[in-house]
């Protein structure tokens, strides 16, 4: 991992929700396209890992594609405590062989979940040398995304939320 992606993944355990930008995530929806092409896959999304759907692309009309990312997140967090359990990081691609489909998952920058779902018109030697690009690409625009999101924050951008003013106190206040 690098430096950068080591940020952002730092950035984004604290605060876990995503600051999603219309060109980051036009950038992001063009390699999940160009993914289920190159691949010869049938589904692929992005989720992070709370089970927000960020991107999806292919066959995804018959699919459920909320209750499978947030399955898809719950499955990286079991395997995450095996890891754990195992003395490992974490196991960063996981792989489901199923009769028909089968479910390729990848994590990139700690933080966001690649799935590749791909039938017999693929093959798993494809998809992972496709999904190793995708991801050193996925990889720099969530870094550049990090990198958007702290320039903002520094430049009082982020405090034009409308939240931004509501302070802990005033919470306690309400609620108290």
């Amino acid at each position: 991992m690098t430096r950068a992606e080591g940020e952002l993944a730092e950035a984004w355990m604290v605060n876990p929700q995503m600051v999603m930008y219309e060109e980051e995530f036009n950038q992001i929806q063009a390699v999940v396209d160009r993914l289920v092409r190159e691949a010869n896959a049938k589904v692929v999304f992005i989720v992070d890992k709370n089970g927000q759907l960020i991107a999806a692309s292919g066959e995804v009309d018959n699919i459920d594609t909320t209750s499978l990312a947030s399955l898809t997140a719950g499955n990286i967090a079991a395997t995450g405590g095996m890891a754990k359990l195992l003395g490992e990081k974490e196991f960063s691609i996981l792989f489901h062989e199923g009769a028909r489909d089968n479910i390729h998952i990848s994590i990139i920058g700690q933080r966001v979940i690649l799935v590749v779902i791909f039938d017999q018109r693929s093959s798993l030697g494809l998809v992972r040398l496709r999904v190793k690009k995708s991801a050193d690409v996925l990889g720099g625009i969530f870094n550049q995304l990090l990198q958007k999101v702290e320039t903002e924050k520094g430049s009082g951008k982020a405090a034009d939320s409308p939240f931004a003013e509501i302070t802990d106190e005033d919470i306690d206040k309400l609620f108290g």
